[in-house]
């Protein structure tokens, strides 16, 4: 039985993105990464169609689907060789992060009990209505397990919250963090308290993801009822009634491969979530697989024509979002902010838009400067602010500096966001 050409022409491609991934889980120094480049070379190679004039000699000779002269494909293969290896080196660094941390740092030995108080070692202050400052008095812990969703997560239910249905942040972590590391770098749960909002934090396992990335990148994981972003959707709508959740107030936010997932969340559910919040990420539907998620975490997102988009991303694409990036990010390139909020500004509404404002403010003591710029609607609410962190490498700004992948010198990240979040809401609730 003879197949079409479309069908393999099909399995090719299914090949050489099985042999991709598996490039990407190579060591570039190991041997085993130059043989699978050079079989991922020859399957290239038979990719490119022959040049004509080539065709007849290639059915006289019996070769139905002869390779094309050397010069057609090699200068193309040494270009994605050399592309590969560089991406291969970004890869390996962050393997390298992963296995250097103790399994004790990944897997938290004493989970804290869902009744237990958590204290973040900061002084017991007192505010003047006689509210603690400084120190979570709420209950954070592990949640009750959620049939349908195949993960773990914690929540912050504050202590303070104003009669009535309470708002809701979704915060998803970075990789190789976990959900109480999470929390205590942000610190978010101290601002949750002063606000009266219930945090969920989703936990990426390690089955999922050796390194607990969110597969933000995976087409497989994207609107897909088995992937990351339906399992968060749905742990989401399960704490919203659980928890008393005001539907007209959920937001969501993340770092790093959680902000990525967060804006894919956004774009996907733009029914379910009121604004977004990215800190040291990539706007949605910019990569496919491992090797464009690298290349654009390496040098930055290419343009996407807002004709290309659906009515659906479109209308994400108007979704209120706050974006933080710091300029010396070596992991994540600075110029993923410029596009995620870009993007706030693609609506058809010239009254969504009213005025844009930038200002900088420069560095003191112990302190970075940043340059803010905002997005205002006719409201006078900012409908996108965007916030570029001077000198802040890959690291959430404003947090507890001591904590992985946290900047304490910078702006507080964490009490921006949730003053940007409690300014926007639905028009009309979730059915």
């Amino acid at each position: 039985m003879q197949t079409s050409p479309q069908i393999e022409h099909t399995r090719r491609r299914r090949v050489i993105r099985r042999l991709l991934d598996e490039l990407a889980s190579c060591d570039p120094d190991d041997d085993a990464y130059e043989r699978k480049l050079d079989l991922l070379g020859r399957r290239i190679a038979r990719r490119v169609p022959p040049v004509a004039g080539d065709a007849a000699s290639g059915r006289a000779s019996g070769a139905g689907r002869r390779s094309p002269p050397a010069p057609l494909w090699q200068p193309f293969w040494r270009r994605q060789r050399a592309r590969l290896t560089r991406l291969g080196g970004v890869l390996l660094k962050l393997v390298r992060v992963a296995s250097a941390r103790t399994a004790d740092n990944l897997h938290r030995s004493s989970p804290a009990r869902p009744d237990a108080p958590v204290a973040d070692g900061s002084g017991g202050l007192t505010a003047a209505d006689g509210r603690r400052v400084g120190r979570l008095i709420g209950r954070f812990g592990a949640g009750q397990r959620v049939e349908g969703v195949d993960g773990h997560y914690m929540l912050y239910e504050p202590a303070f919250r104003t009669a009535g249905p309470a708002p809701l942040l979704v915060m998803l972590h970075g990789c190789n963090q976990g959900a109480a590391e999470f929390a205590a770098g942000t610190r978010m749960n101290e601002v949750a308290e002063d606000s009266g909002v219930v945090v969920l934090y989703p936990e990426q396992s390690m089955g999922a993801n050796a390194l607990r990335c969110w597969n933000w990148y995976a087409l497989q994981d994207v609107s897909n009822s088995a992937g990351d972003a339906a399992l968060i959707a749905r742990l989401t709508r399960r704490v919203m009634q659980d928890q008393d959740i005001d539907p007209a107030r959920v937001y969501i936010a993340g770092m790093s491969a959680g902000g990525a997932m967060a804006a894919v969340l956004a774009r996907d559910y733009p029914g379910l979530y009121a604004a977004l919040g990215v800190h040291s990420g990539i706007a949605a539907g910019r990569a496919h697989d491992a090797v464009s998620a690298m290349r654009i975490m390496a040098s930055g997102p290419d343009t996407l024509p807002p004709d290309l988009l659906s009515p659906t991303e479109l209308g994400a694409l108007q979704l209120p979002r706050i974006v933080f990036h710091g300029d010396a990010d070596t992991t994540v390139h600075p110029s993923n902010a410029d596009a995620l909020y870009a993007a706030s500004g693609q609506s058809g509404n010239d009254q969504a838009r009213e005025h844009t404002t930038s200002e900088a403010t420069p560095a003191s003591e112990g302190q970075r400067g940043y340059t803010r710029s905002a997005l205002f609607g006719s409201s006078g609410v900012s409908q996108g602010e965007r916030w570029i962190i001077h000198g802040a490498g890959h690291a959430w700004t404003g947090g507890d500096g001591t904590q992985p992948h946290t900047d304490a010198a910078g702006p507080d990240a964490s009490r921006q966001m949730m003053r940007f979040f409690l300014q926007h809401h639905l028009n009309s609730k979730i059915s």
